[in-house]
This record gives C-alpha cells, structure tokens and sequence, in this order.
C-alpha cells in the first residue's frame, strides 16, 4: 500500500514548484481513500531513498531540483563512483564533490556528461547513512593511530580513546562514530580485531565477520540438529519408498568433500538407459519454518574458500544424516530417468527413496579408471561398479553430444585449488582439473534438474527456477565491435542472437591464438544466471526447463523444490500447492539469488587474500602468464594456477599508451600493444595480503 503512496507523492510533487506542505500534500494524495499511518510511511520511505526533500516545513521532488538518488558504491583516494537508483548509470565523482560520503551512503547527486558519454558529478546531500562498520589496518599517521579501511581509498582516519586495543599492522573491524564533511575529519572506534593483516585467515575472518557470516550456528539451532539427527529411519519412513539400497548407486565428488548430496546409477535398458539420480532428503529432516530452516533460508547457501566450508545447515545434518555417506542406509529423493539409445530423454519419474551408497567414489580415481590408469588399489575399491562406469560414460557421452547439437556455448573457466599446510598457510596453489568423470557427473545433474523445472513447469506449480536471460543488446554490441577490432567475422552478431551464435563464434576460435580473448569476451557478454519463480529458460544451456534439485544441503532453492516436488508426488492439488507456496517462492527466489551473489562475491574477495599471502614468499619469482585483463591504468596478468597480478602502466614499456576497444594498450609511435590473451614473461614485485592485491612488473 505503500508503494501506491509513493507514486502519488511523486506524482503531486513533480508538478509543484514550490513544494507542498504536509497537510496539503496528504490531502491532495487522499481524496477517495484517506490512509494517514500508510501516507506517513509512505513520505518516510521516499525521503530515507533520496526521492524527495523537506526544505523549511515544504516537501520537494528532488529531480525537480535537478537532483538524483545515488548510492557511492567505490571509492579511491581521489574520487568515487555513485550508481543511480533510477537508471543503474555510474557516476564518476572527484574527490573534492563527494562530501565525506562513504561506501553504502545514499546521497544525492548532481551530474553531467563528461568525456564523451560517461557521467560526472557531484554528492549534493548525504540522504541516509549506509554501514558505518568496516573492515581495515591499523597505522601512525602524524603520530596518531588511525584506521586505514579497505575500501575507502586509502583515507587514514583517526581513532578515538575507547577502541579495543590493537597492534600497527593488525586487521580490525572499526565503526565510523563521527562524521565529517571530508574523509579525513571522520573519526572511528576499533570494535574487534583479528590479527595481522599479512595473514590470509585473519582478514577472511574479518571479512565474513563484517558480511554477517557466521561459522557458528545458535545453540537453538544446534540442539534442533542434534534431535534430528539422532532419530534413525523407522518403518514408517520405508513404508512410502522405494527400497533402492541393493541398486548399484554411489556418489563421485572430491576427495575431500563430507557433504555427500547425490548418488547415481545407470543400467542399460532395452530402449536405451535408465538413470537414477538420487539426491539427499533434507526436507524430511528440515520441516519448513524451523529454526534450523530459518537459518538456511537466511545463509541461502554454504560458501567455499580455500579449504574452508561455512555450511548453510549444521555439520550434524550436512556432514552426518543427510550426507550419503558410503555403506549407511539414506533417505533420499530419487529422480528416475528412462532414455533412448541416442541419450534422448523420453520420460521421468519422482519418488522418495532409501538408498545405500556402495562407495565414496573420488573423481581422480574414477578418471584414473576411465583413462585406464588406474592401480590395482583403485581397481579393488570399485570392482562391481567398473561395468556401471563404463556405462555411466557412454551415457553422459550421448548427454554431452546432445548438448552440443543444442548449440550450447562450451565456455572455458579456470578454478583453482588452495591447498593449506598445517598451520592454514598457503601451500600450493593448483589449476582445479576438470576430468571425464566432473563431466559424467555434471550431465546427469543437469538432467535431473531439467526433468524437475519441466515437471513443475508442466504442471503450473509454483516454482524456484534457475533461469539465465538472453544476453543485452548493449553487451551484445561491445562482443561485436570487440570482435571486430580481433578480424573475426561479425555477421552472425547482426540478426538474431542465440546460443549457438555463441558456440559458433567460440568454435571457429578454438585452437586458435585469439581463443583465450574470445572466449573471455563472450564469457563477459552473457547475462549471470539467477533464480526466478518465472520459468523464461535457461540461454547458456539452452533448456526451456531448469531448477536446481540437486544440492539441497548446501543450497537453499533446491531444499524449497523438494517441498513442492513432494507435496506434488504426494497428491496435493495444484490449487492447495499454489495457495501454500506462491509467495513463499517469489521471496525465496530473491533471497537465494542474493545470497548467492554475496557468496559468490566474498569467496573471491577471501580466495584473492590466500593468493596474495602464497605470492608473498615469491616476490622477485619469474612467472610466465597470459593478459587477462586490460584497463587504462593497466594489464592483468593471469599464470597458469589462475593467480592474477596487475602491471601498472607506468612500468611497461617506454611509450604513450592508448586504452583500445576494451582490449588493449597501444603505442602508436613504437606500435607496441598489450592486449588480453597475450603471453608475458613477469616478475612478483609486491604482494599485499589484506587487500588481495598483487603487482607484476615485466621481466
């Protein structure tokens, strides 16, 4: 109702000049239906977002001011970035024009065009306050200690008497508790600290401190997990599965992975093949609104980093019950998957299921096998299941050729794998291989997750679907001209897009020296995948139907799928389904996308900080890599184990360097260019673990 409100406010402020007072405004807005209580929250909202003002007793529509609501997003020593709530444009502003204001502000800003058709402005107002909490160094700066935060430009800001006791050096959270109108004039408080900023696993704790993750579950949600946990599967339980525990099932995943969530098994059939992918049966142990499934639902997802988990769901569930665990009788949700000769799907059914997993299958052991490596110890382990891998193979074969046929773009991505001594230091860092078993692996999840969004879809239930949009016609058109700076023939981009537009343009770039740039590119032009109640498809694997069903202990969409599905196996109408759940998916599809976005971002962030403490004994290293990245200020350089270092601009060669196309640096005078997917010979010249930072220079 109160978004009604606020459209009417708008409505009446943008035609009054002057501005109108309160009682006149709440009259002009409620002529028909008078709401004071939804009027008031209404006038609240659109001043806390920046939309309108109160200048002496009169409220004014901000855009009438020539004024815009912002949010700084970015800040450097000299300047900053607001992005525009209205347009979601950047704007670029000079240090001088922000006004102190600091990363998460709402503020409102005044702007132009500048430098062709980029925006430059200035912060007018602070509106609303963002998180004054911040993660940071501590140092002496004019014989003062002060705080210099991580994403504030460098700014030292002076602390107070009263913060807790830290070291020079040391990684802090610190709250802002005095506010200037320049950077420098804020003041702050130390509010806890971590230790030495040189330490990997001291600024991730105050990373995922400062974002609110916790490693901790309450002792509520504890304790909910230690009953459920201990309850054993009683007949009641079997009485409405079926019984899958003498089928040859088993999973395959790393070999250090505990949270087991799917199990599979092939057989060939008559007609083709039947595929049985069996998936844990968390919600049978979580019940919908419990505390342990309130806290899922707000951890949205478990993140990974290095060789860390945060689970979403306590270990005693994640790594115990609900884990298929090798030689245990498992509860579970099976997807049973008929399939021509062709690997052609041609029907598929859901049930609940117990299951008992023959082996902890490893994928290097099981690629070992495939490549007929495999010693007599692997051999051992796995003898009654060699004839179902071999089959498990020729199936996901077929899958894989199928998806090719579809045109899905074969995109190439490096992972990296962080191995930790014994005292969590860096180790190694290692390029995470991708073997005939991940693939194996990856085709029958797909698979299963595209038979439960068809189903759902079929069905009209209410649904959390993963959906990834066509690319925009703005990155479509960056592709294009990129391409067309490299020589590629551009034609396919002029009409219609589909995926197999992209699968061709990587095709032909295959083998080729302009590979790694394409690929890179086009990776940059696709839309990110989210998770919708809407079922528009999924472009980059060119399925009309896909969720994911397959991860329920470690993502919370999947666990509200399994809900659905088995409220829909069970004989609930799909009146009463809709009824129960259409809202709930719609908050639950944003929540898992924001949860996971967040996630994704921080595993980064956490990952960069356990690169940079491994390249820190390897400064003054020869490396060989490739460019990865090319900005104005620069180029960054990836090596093989997917660490990545920045080349200031300034130490490549002599010249006057252009930035080109997105791509590359280029000298006119010398016709020297620096552009992604080049090789370079590099030296490790400075490795910052706080900040993730790490500097290249040419060898």
């Amino acid at each position: 109702m109160s978004f009604s409100y606020q459209r009417k406010i708008l409505s009446v402020l943008g035609k009054k000049k002057q501005g109108v007072n309160k009682n006149d405004l709440y009259k002009l807005c409620n002529a028909k239906n008078p709401n004071k209580s939804e009027f008031n929250l209404a006038l609240e909202e659109l001043l806390q977002q920046g939309y309108i003002l109160e200048k002496k007793g009169k409220f004014i529509s901000s855009a009438r001011l020539g004024l815009h609501p912002a949010k700084i997003v970015k800040l450097n020593k000299t300047f900053g970035f607001a992005v525009l709530d209205e347009i979601g444009e950047r704007v670029f502003i000079p240090g001088k024009f922000l006004k102190g204001a600091i990363v998460g502000d709402v503020v409102l800003v005044s702007y132009s065009n500048s430098y062709g058709e980029s925006l430059e402005g200035k912060v007018e107002k602070i509106v609303n306050y963002g998180k004054s909490e911040f993660c940071g160094v501590v140092v002496v700066d004019n014989n003062r200690f002060c705080v210099v935060p991580d994403d504030m430009g460098d700014y030292a800001i002076p602390l107070v008497a009263g913060s807790v006791r830290a070291k020079v050096g040391e990684k802090v959270i610190a709250k802002i508790i005095l506010r200037g109108k320049r950077h420098s004039e804020h003041k702050a408080r130390i509010v806890s600290k971590f230790g030495s900023s040189d330490s990997a696993s001291a600024c991730a704790k105050a990373m995922l401190n400062l974002g609110g993750i916790t490693t901790q579950f309450s002792d509520e949600v504890l304790a909910q997990a230690e009953k459920v946990s201990a309850k054993e599967i009683t007949d009641k339980d079997l009485s409405y599965r079926v019984d899958l525990r003498d089928e040859k099932i088993f999973t395959i995943d790393s070999a250090d992975s505990k949270d087991l969530d799917d199990a599979v098994c092939v057989k060939k059939t008559e007609q083709g093949y039947k595929l049985l992918v069996s998936i844990a049966d968390v919600s049978h142990y979580v019940k919908f609104g419990s505390d342990i499934d309130v806290e899922a639902y707000n951890r949205g997802t478990s993140i990974y980093y290095a060789d860390q988990v945060i689970p979403m769901l306590p270990k005693q569930l994640s790594n115990g019950i609900c884990s298929l665990n090798p030689n245990e009788d498992r509860l579970s949700f099976t997807a049973f998957i008929d399939l021509d000769n062709k690997g052609n799907l041609v029907s598929y059914e859901f049930k609940k299921s117990v299951i008992c997993s023959k082996v902890k299958g490893v994928y290097a052991e099981i690629n070992q096998i495939l490549d007929k490596t495999a010693d007599s110890e692997i051999l051992c382990k796995y003898g009654d299941l060699l004839g179902e891998i071999a089959t498990m193979k020729e199936l996901a074969d077929l899958l894989y050729k199928n998806k090719q046929q579809r045109g899905a773009p074969e995109i190439e991505t490096n992972e990296s794998k962080i191995i930790l001594d014994q005292d969590g230091k860096v180790a190694d860092i290692k390029l995470r291989e991708r073997g005939q078993s991940e693939r194996i692996i990856e085709e029958f999840m797909l698979l299963a997750n595209q038979a439960a969004a068809h189903l759902a879809r079929e069905n009209a239930l209410p649904f959390v679907y993963r959906v990834h949009e066509d690319p925009s016609i703005e990155k479509i058109h960056t592709l294009k001209n990129t391409l067309s700076v490299l020589g590629i023939p551009v034609k396919d981009l002029m009409g219609e897009i589909t995926p197999k537009t992209y699968a061709d343009i990587l095709k032909n770039a295959k083998g080729t020296d302009l590979f790694s740039i394409v690929n890179m590119q086009v990776l940059r032009s696709m839309a990110k995948a989210k998770y919708s109640q809407n079922p528009i498809g999924h472009f980059g694997l060119v399925l009309e139907d896909y969720a994911h069903f397959t991860s329920p202990i470690r993502r919370y969409p999947d666990l509200t799928i399994h809900r659905i599905l088995n409220d829909f196996i069970c004989g609930n109408s799909q009146k009463n389904i809709e009824k129960k759940y259409r809202k709930f998916v719609d908050s639950a599809s944003q929540q898992s996308t924001a949860t996971e976005l967040n996630a994704v971002s921080l595993e980064r962030s956490l990952e960069d900080c356990y690169r940079a403490e491994y390249m820190r004994s390897r400064i003054g290293q020869e490396f060989e890599g490739i460019i990865s990245g090319v900005t104005a200020r620069g180029v960054f350089v990836e090596l093989e184990n997917t660490v990545e270092g920045f080349i200031r601009v300034e130490e490549l060669s002599d010249g006057q360097y252009d930035f080109l196309n997105d791509i590359e640096l280029y000298d006119a005078y010398t016709s020297t260019r620096y552009r992604i997917g080049d090789k370079l010979k590099v030296v490790c010249v400075r490795a910052d673990v706080n900040s993730g930072k790490i500097d290249f220079s040419l060898n």
